[in-house]
Protein backbone atom coordinates (compact mmCIF):
# COMPACT_ATOMS: atom_id res chain seq x y z
CA UNK A 1 0.00 0.00 0.00
CA UNK A 2 1.26 3.47 -0.89
CA UNK A 3 1.81 5.89 1.98
CA UNK A 4 1.51 9.62 2.59
CA UNK A 5 2.00 12.23 5.33
CA UNK A 6 -0.96 14.49 6.16
CA UNK A 7 -0.62 18.26 6.55
CA UNK A 8 -3.56 20.37 7.79
CA UNK A 9 -3.54 24.13 8.31
CA UNK A 10 -5.76 26.86 9.65
CA UNK A 11 -4.66 30.43 9.14
CA UNK A 12 -5.65 32.03 12.44
CA UNK A 13 -5.04 31.12 16.06
CA UNK A 14 -8.76 31.42 16.75
CA UNK A 15 -9.64 28.88 14.06
CA UNK A 16 -7.02 26.51 15.39
CA UNK A 17 -8.38 26.57 18.92
CA UNK A 18 -11.99 26.09 17.83
CA UNK A 19 -11.14 23.42 15.26
CA UNK A 20 -12.91 25.35 12.49
CA UNK A 21 -11.84 23.95 9.16
CA UNK A 22 -9.65 21.18 10.56
CA UNK A 23 -12.31 18.48 10.67
CA UNK A 24 -13.43 19.30 7.14
CA UNK A 25 -9.84 19.04 5.89
CA UNK A 26 -9.26 15.83 7.84
CA UNK A 27 -12.41 14.23 6.47
CA UNK A 28 -11.55 15.23 2.88
CA UNK A 29 -8.10 13.67 3.23
CA UNK A 30 -9.51 10.54 4.88
CA UNK A 31 -12.05 9.93 2.10
CA UNK A 32 -9.42 10.55 -0.59
CA UNK A 33 -6.89 8.22 1.07
CA UNK A 34 -9.49 5.49 1.45
CA UNK A 35 -10.48 5.79 -2.20
CA UNK A 36 -6.88 5.77 -3.43
CA UNK A 37 -5.67 3.08 -1.02
CA UNK A 38 -3.21 5.32 0.81
CA UNK A 39 -1.82 4.56 4.26
CA UNK A 40 -1.56 7.79 6.27
CA UNK A 41 1.69 7.77 8.27
CA UNK A 42 1.25 10.86 10.39
CA UNK A 43 -0.71 14.09 10.72
CA UNK A 44 0.79 17.55 11.21
CA UNK A 45 -1.51 20.44 12.13
CA UNK A 46 -0.38 24.04 11.68
CA UNK A 47 -1.96 27.05 13.35
CA UNK A 48 -0.51 30.34 12.16
CA UNK A 49 -1.50 33.92 11.52
CA UNK A 50 -1.64 35.65 8.15
CA UNK A 51 1.58 37.58 8.89
CA UNK A 52 4.49 35.68 7.37
CA UNK A 53 2.19 32.84 6.38
CA UNK A 54 4.15 32.03 3.24
CA UNK A 55 7.53 31.66 4.95
CA UNK A 56 8.52 28.05 5.56
CA UNK A 57 10.57 28.99 8.63
CA UNK A 58 7.33 30.17 10.28
CA UNK A 59 5.70 26.79 9.69
CA UNK A 60 7.49 24.22 11.89
CA UNK A 61 4.73 21.65 11.39
CA UNK A 62 5.09 21.83 7.61
CA UNK A 63 8.87 21.50 8.01
CA UNK A 64 8.30 18.43 10.21
CA UNK A 65 5.88 16.94 7.65
CA UNK A 66 8.44 17.46 4.89
CA UNK A 67 11.14 15.83 7.03
CA UNK A 68 9.02 12.73 7.65
CA UNK A 69 8.00 12.51 3.99
CA UNK A 70 11.66 12.77 2.96
CA UNK A 71 12.62 10.03 5.44
CA UNK A 72 9.80 7.69 4.36
CA UNK A 73 10.14 8.62 0.66
CA UNK A 74 6.45 9.40 0.30
CA UNK A 75 4.30 12.42 -0.61
CA UNK A 76 2.63 15.00 1.61
CA UNK A 77 -1.16 15.18 1.22
CA UNK A 78 -3.30 18.27 1.85
CA UNK A 79 -7.05 18.79 1.49
CA UNK A 80 -6.85 21.93 -0.65
CA UNK A 81 -4.03 23.78 -2.38
CA UNK A 82 -4.53 26.95 -0.32
CA UNK A 83 -3.73 24.93 2.83
CA UNK A 84 -0.15 24.96 1.51
CA UNK A 85 -0.24 28.56 0.33
CA UNK A 86 -1.93 31.08 -1.95
CA UNK A 87 1.49 32.31 -3.06
CA UNK A 88 2.86 30.80 -6.29
CA UNK A 89 6.47 31.55 -5.32
CA UNK A 90 6.04 29.64 -2.06
CA UNK A 91 4.48 26.70 -3.93
CA UNK A 92 7.41 26.71 -6.35
CA UNK A 93 9.83 26.62 -3.43
CA UNK A 94 8.07 23.57 -2.02
CA UNK A 95 8.19 21.81 -5.38
CA UNK A 96 11.94 22.47 -5.52
CA UNK A 97 12.36 20.30 -2.41
CA UNK A 98 11.56 17.28 -4.62
CA UNK A 99 8.91 15.97 -2.27
CA UNK A 100 5.67 15.22 -4.12
CA UNK A 101 2.44 16.83 -2.96
CA UNK A 102 -1.05 15.42 -3.35
CA UNK A 103 -4.03 17.78 -3.19
CA UNK A 104 -7.16 15.78 -2.37
CA UNK A 105 -9.47 18.38 -3.92
CA UNK A 106 -7.64 18.19 -7.27
CA UNK A 107 -7.32 14.41 -7.42
CA UNK A 108 -4.44 11.99 -7.73
CA UNK A 109 -3.63 12.99 -11.32
CA UNK A 110 -2.72 16.61 -10.54
CA UNK A 111 1.01 16.88 -11.28
CA UNK A 112 3.47 19.66 -10.42
CA UNK A 113 2.56 21.65 -13.54
CA UNK A 114 -1.12 21.67 -12.57
CA UNK A 115 -0.30 22.69 -9.00
CA UNK A 116 1.75 25.64 -10.29
CA UNK A 117 -1.11 26.61 -12.61
CA UNK A 118 -3.77 26.50 -9.89
CA UNK A 119 -1.48 28.43 -7.52
CA UNK A 120 -0.91 31.12 -10.16
CA UNK A 121 -4.66 31.46 -10.74
CA UNK A 122 -5.34 31.71 -6.99
CA UNK A 123 -2.65 34.38 -6.60
CA UNK A 124 -4.05 36.35 -9.53
CA UNK A 125 -7.55 36.22 -8.03
CA UNK A 126 -6.20 37.46 -4.68
CA UNK A 127 -4.45 40.40 -6.38
CA UNK A 128 -7.59 41.34 -8.31
CA UNK A 129 -9.64 41.36 -5.09
CA UNK A 130 -7.02 43.55 -3.43
CA UNK A 131 -6.97 45.97 -6.37
CA UNK A 132 -10.78 46.24 -6.40
CA UNK A 133 -10.81 46.91 -2.65
CA UNK A 134 -8.17 49.65 -2.97
CA UNK A 135 -10.04 51.23 -5.89
CA UNK A 136 -13.30 51.27 -3.91
CA UNK A 137 -11.59 52.89 -0.90
CA UNK A 138 -9.91 55.48 -3.14
CA UNK A 139 -13.28 56.34 -4.70
CA UNK A 140 -14.86 56.82 -1.26
CA UNK A 141 -11.93 59.00 -0.17
CA UNK A 142 -12.33 61.13 -3.31
CA UNK A 143 -15.99 61.60 -2.38
CA UNK A 144 -14.90 63.03 0.99
CA UNK A 145 -15.66 59.97 3.08
CA UNK A 146 -13.31 59.74 6.08
CA UNK A 147 -11.84 56.26 6.31
CA UNK A 148 -10.71 54.51 9.47
CA UNK A 149 -11.35 55.24 13.12
CA UNK A 150 -9.63 58.53 13.93
CA UNK A 151 -11.44 59.09 17.23
CA UNK A 152 -10.17 56.26 19.37
CA UNK A 153 -6.40 55.93 19.16
CA UNK A 154 -6.25 54.10 22.50
CA UNK A 155 -8.54 51.39 21.14
CA UNK A 156 -6.42 51.13 17.98
CA UNK A 157 -3.24 50.75 20.04
CA UNK A 158 -4.90 48.10 22.22
CA UNK A 159 -5.91 46.16 19.13
CA UNK A 160 -2.34 46.37 17.82
CA UNK A 161 -0.97 45.01 21.11
CA UNK A 162 -3.56 42.22 21.08
CA UNK A 163 -2.64 41.35 17.50
CA UNK A 164 1.06 41.16 18.38
CA UNK A 165 0.30 38.92 21.35
CA UNK A 166 -1.93 36.68 19.22
CA UNK A 167 0.89 36.29 16.67
CA UNK A 168 3.37 35.36 19.41
CA UNK A 169 0.91 32.91 20.98
CA UNK A 170 0.20 31.28 17.62
CA UNK A 171 3.91 30.79 16.97
CA UNK A 172 4.40 29.33 20.45
CA UNK A 173 1.51 26.91 19.90
CA UNK A 174 3.21 25.75 16.70
CA UNK A 175 6.70 25.27 18.07
CA UNK A 176 5.88 23.81 21.51
CA UNK A 177 5.01 20.35 20.09
CA UNK A 178 8.41 20.29 18.37
CA UNK A 179 10.12 21.26 21.65
CA UNK A 180 8.20 18.49 23.42
CA UNK A 181 9.43 15.97 20.83
CA UNK A 182 13.00 17.07 21.53
CA UNK A 183 12.44 16.72 25.28
CA UNK A 184 11.06 13.21 24.82
CA UNK A 185 14.34 12.31 23.13
CA UNK A 186 16.17 13.19 26.35
CA UNK A 187 17.26 16.75 25.56
CA UNK A 188 16.05 18.96 28.41
CA UNK A 189 18.44 21.92 28.73
CA UNK A 190 17.59 25.20 27.01
CA UNK A 191 20.90 25.12 25.12
CA UNK A 192 20.32 21.54 23.99
CA UNK A 193 16.79 22.27 22.81
CA UNK A 194 17.98 25.38 20.94
CA UNK A 195 20.66 23.35 19.18
CA UNK A 196 18.14 20.62 18.27
CA UNK A 197 15.71 23.17 16.80
CA UNK A 198 18.48 24.74 14.73
CA UNK A 199 19.56 21.32 13.43
CA UNK A 200 15.97 20.60 12.40
CA UNK A 201 15.83 23.85 10.46
CA UNK A 202 13.13 25.41 12.66
CA UNK A 203 13.43 29.21 12.77
CA UNK A 204 12.40 31.63 15.49
CA UNK A 205 9.38 33.92 15.08
CA UNK A 206 11.68 36.53 13.52
CA UNK A 207 13.35 34.04 11.23
CA UNK A 208 16.58 33.74 13.22
CA UNK A 209 18.39 30.91 14.99
CA UNK A 210 17.46 29.65 18.42
CA UNK A 211 19.31 30.60 21.59
CA UNK A 212 18.80 29.24 25.11
CA UNK A 213 16.94 32.39 26.18
CA UNK A 214 14.58 32.19 23.19
CA UNK A 215 13.68 28.62 24.11
CA UNK A 216 13.19 29.67 27.74
CA UNK A 217 10.72 32.40 26.75
CA UNK A 218 8.64 29.99 24.65
CA UNK A 219 8.51 27.38 27.43
CA UNK A 220 7.59 29.99 30.07
CA UNK A 221 4.83 31.23 27.76
CA UNK A 222 3.22 27.77 27.54
CA UNK A 223 1.15 27.90 30.78
CA UNK A 224 -0.49 31.14 29.65
CA UNK A 225 -1.73 29.74 26.33
CA UNK A 226 -5.37 28.72 26.26
CA UNK A 227 -5.54 25.54 24.23
CA UNK A 228 -8.92 24.02 23.50
CA UNK A 229 -9.61 20.63 25.04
Amino acid sequence: MDRAVVYLRVSTERQGRSGLGLEAQREMVRVFAEREGLELLGEFVEVETAKGADALDRRPELAAALALARKEKCPVIVAKLDRLSRDVHFISGLMAQRIPFIVAELGADADSFMLHLYAALAEKERKLISERTKAALAAKKAQGVKLGNRTNLAEARAKAVASTKATADAFALNVLPVIEQVRQQGVTSYNGIAEALNVRGVRTARGGTWQANTVRKIILRAPHLKVAA
